[in-house]
């Protein structure tokens, strides 16, 4: 019976390991100093009045969660402009939206936007198409333009912007990807994102990777964030990140 009962147990995880010093160095007291060189963050290009960073990722990956975090953290208040879901199986985000973050008077905004898209699946016909983020990257994608994972925006639709100014196409492109699935995504995935990577390298786009959920992939980033950069656990799924050829950065986030 003892022996039964240990064959059917379950084993809580071991605890993933500490390091002694951190895998990368950050500076945790610098909050203020950051949030000032956005506060103050001022376009050198005169023919470009905004940055547009565009943001896709895996569906449920927290695309709008982190644009909303980087609204509240900027405005010192709790906000949110992008609409998020908690619980996720389709896309949450259907439309091309462009969010803007307020800048002292209501209709007074910081010089950079943010860009959602519907989430990428790996099965045909599922989540947004790659080549519709292709389009945005280029400034083909109009405002509202609803996402359709059947077809690509053609040219011959009212959506499709034929001649995209400089402050309609993308300048940064953000892949965001949950740290807890990271290593799960399958070649199918792997193939779509890295098509998007390539096309954005062809267009001299900056490209980052985010990686969120750190506190879902391991209990003692849940309860202490400033042991991310000391973790045994994340750091692999850092390392997963870089293998889908994505980006030389990668920046965990705990949602």
């Amino acid at each position: 019976m003892n022996v039964l009962k240990d064959l059917f147990r379950v084993r809580a995880p071991e605890p993933p390991k500490l390091f002694e010093e951190p895998w990368r160095q950050t500076e945790w007291q610098n909050k203020r100093t950051e949030l000032e060189y956005f506060w103050s963050y001022q376009l050198k290009n005169d023919g470009l009045s905004r940055l547009r960073v565009l943001l896709y990722g895996p569906v449920g990956s927290g695309k709008s969660s982190f644009i909303n975090s980087v609204d509240s953290a900027i405005q010192g208040r709790m906000t949110s402009p992008a609409l998020a879901d908690t619980t996720f199986g389709d896309s949450f985000t259907v439309n091309y939206k462009t969010h803007k973050i307020q800048k002292g008077e209501p209709k007074e905004f910081y010089p950079f936007v943010f860009n959602d898209v519907m989430g990428l699946e790996d099965q045909t016909n599922r989540g947004v198409s790659e080549e519709d983020i292709k389009l945005a990257m280029q400034g083909h994608v109009k405002e509202g333009y609803r996402f359709n994972p059947a077809s690509a925006l053609l040219k011959d639709k009212p959506e499709y912007n034929k001649e995209p100014s400089l402050d309609d196409k993308v300048h940064i492109l953000v892949c965001v990807v949950p740290a807890n699935t990271v290593s799960l995504l399958n070649d199918q995935f792997i193939d779509k994102m890295r098509k998007i990577r390539l096309a954005a390298r062809d267009l001299d786009i900056p490209q980052v990777v985010i990686l969120t959920k750190i506190d879902v992939a391991c209990s003692v980033v849940r309860k202490n964030i400033k042991d991310v950069y000391k973790n045994g656990r994340v750091q692999p799924e850092v390392g997963s990140s870089s293998e889908l050829h994505l980006s030389s950065e990668e920046l965990p986030r705990r949602d």
